[in-house]
């Protein structure tokens, strides 16, 4: 069975894509995954938040030995960002040494004259592709929808001017018209956009009446909604797209392909199961496919999409209504 899929133009050997994690990190855990059969792998984000906090730490420091020097605070800021990149695009260039899947760096940021400078390093240092894990918080009252949703386009529009490596969008759900938003990201002329982001939930605890982590990892029932709108939006948009969140099993990945995606990514249940479960994932895909007298995934790619479904309610507000009737 041919399983392999090309993403944002890219040729992967396998649709199982191995997201932006802790799994990530280093050359010898790339090339485990590889081993395990991956496509392609999304290197750990950077994240600006890191660089902002070390930098604030050590102003701190300064300032009680020094006082204030708004020279000495401008190296320190250059030397910091300088020190944290290095590593980063080292991870580049040795994970492109040392595998030959392709390999997509991915930046965190929440200041959008950061994201550019970022980009720009990290395709020059060898990354196959570049994914933009955008988010601006929906608890943010002191702006309206319409001025955070311009962010986007604004950073993407400055992205797209900076790099000719191909730029996919790791989103989330938060939008007051999710399908047009994601159609209109679609049209900015990114490669490809990732259905959907996955963030830090808070839990309380009851006996020591204090906040604490719930849900690190994702469960086989998180597929739903990116399920839902990979469907909706297959055939709906000018770019690929990608799945992610929920993703646990082979069974997980050949439901997305079912309903559009050109590639799924998986996390949680490589910590949980360890890297050599992917081998049982591509295998079951492999089996599924022979089962059903599939020989690529282009066979069944979108398949039950919305846009090819007998039945396009299904999909809709609709179904629930029955259900519960």
């Amino acid at each position: 069975m041919d399983i392999s899929t090309t993403y944002m133009g890219l040729a992967l050997e396998s649709p199982v894509i191995v997201g932006s994690s802790g799994l990530t990190d280093s050359v010898e855990k790339l090339k485990k995954i590889e081993e395990a059969g991956a496509g392609a792998a999304v290197l750990k984000s950077i994240f600006e938040e890191e660089i902002a906090y070390e930098y604030n730490d050590i102003i701190k420091d300064v300032s009680l030995t020094t006082g204030y020097n708004l020279e000495q605070f401008d190296y320190l800021d250059m030397q910091l960002r300088g020190k944290k990149l290095f590593a980063y695009l080292e991870l580049i260039k040795q994970a492109k040494a040392g595998v030959s899947m392709p390999v997509i760096a991915s930046v965190n940021c929440v200041y959008s004259h950061e994201w550019a400078s970022f980009a720009k390093q990290i395709a020059d240092a060898g990354a196959d592709a570049l994914e933009l894990n955008m988010f601006f918080s929906p608890t943010d009252f002191e702006r309206e929808s319409s001025e955070l949703e311009k962010v986007y386009f604004q950073i993407v529009e400055k992205l797209l001017k900076t790099v000719t490596i191909p730029v996919s969008l790791k989103i989330s759900y938060y939008f007051s018209n999710l399908g047009r938003m994601i159609q209109r990201l679609s049209e900015t002329g990114v490669s490809g956009i990732v259905l959907f982001n996955r963030f830090f939930s808070p839990d309380i605890d009851t006996e020591k009446l204090e906040v604490k982590p719930s849900f690190v990892f994702s469960s086989p029932s998180d597929i739903a909604i990116s399920l839902r709108w990979m469907a909706i939006m297959s055939q709906r948009v000018k770019c690929d797209l990608a799945a992610s969140t929920g993703v646990h099993d082979a069974q997980g990945v050949i439901k997305h392909i079912l309903a559009g995606a050109q590639a799924v990514q998986m996390v949680s249940t490589l910590y949980k199961n360890k890297t050599p479960y992917l081998k049982t994932v591509i295998q079951d895909i492999r089996n599924w496919m022979e089962i059903h007298g599939f020989d690529s995934l282009a066979d069944f790619r979108g398949k039950l999409s919305q846009a090819e479904a007998q039945n396009p309610s299904v999909y809709d507000r609709l179904q629930f209504m029955k259900y519960y009737s």
